[in-house]
C-alpha cells in the first residue's frame, strides 16, 4: 500500500478521545440500552428524597444529599434516619442502591469495551491491508 493511501486510511479511522465526556459517563448516557438504568436511578433518587423529607422532616436538599450518599454506599454519617419507618426504608433503599451501582458498572463494562474492540478491529484491518 502506498504511504499516502495508508495515511488516508488511518486518518479516517482516528477517533477523538474526550476524557471529560468519559468521566461524566456521557458515552453510557448516549447508549439506548443504558437509559433504563439512568431512569431507574433518577426515579429512586426522587422517591428517596420525597420519603426522607416526609419521614424525617429534612429539607429537600438534605434528603437528596442523604439519598446520593446512601446509594453510592459512602455513608458519611452526618445525617442518619431516626424513626423506625425511616430505618426500615433505608435498609431497602441501600440494598436497591447496591443493585443500581452494579447495573451501572455493568453498563459501563458493556459500552466501553465496544469502543476499544472497534479500535482493535480497525488496527487489525490496517495491519492486514
Amino acid at each position: 500500500m502506498e504511504p499516502i493511501k495508508k495515511a488516508e486510511t488511518v486518518g479516517k479511522n482516528i477517533r477523538a478521545v474526550h476524557p471529560l465526556q468519559k468521566f461524566l459517563l456521557l458515552d453510557v448516557l448516549r447508549d439506548k440500552e443504558s437509559r433504563m438504568i439512568i431512569y431507574w436511578t433518577g426515579a429512586v433518587l426522587i422517591l428517596g428524597t420525597l420519603v426522607y423529607h416526609w419521614l424525617e422532616g429534612w429539607s429537600y436538599l438534605d434528603a437528596f444529599y442523604f439519598c446520593v450518599i446512601s446509594l453510592a454506599t459512602i455513608g458519611y454519617g452526618d445525617l442518619a434516619p431516626t424513626t423506625d419507618a425511616a430505618k426500615i426504608f433505608t435498609v431497602v433503599y441501600v440494598i436497591n442502591g447496591i443493585a443500581i451501582l452494579l447495573a451501572l458498572f455493568d453498563r459501563v463494562r458493556v459500552v466501553r469495551p465496544q469502543w476499544t474492540s472497534d479500535q482493535v478491529m480497525v488496527e487489525k484491518r490496517d495491519d492486514a491491508g
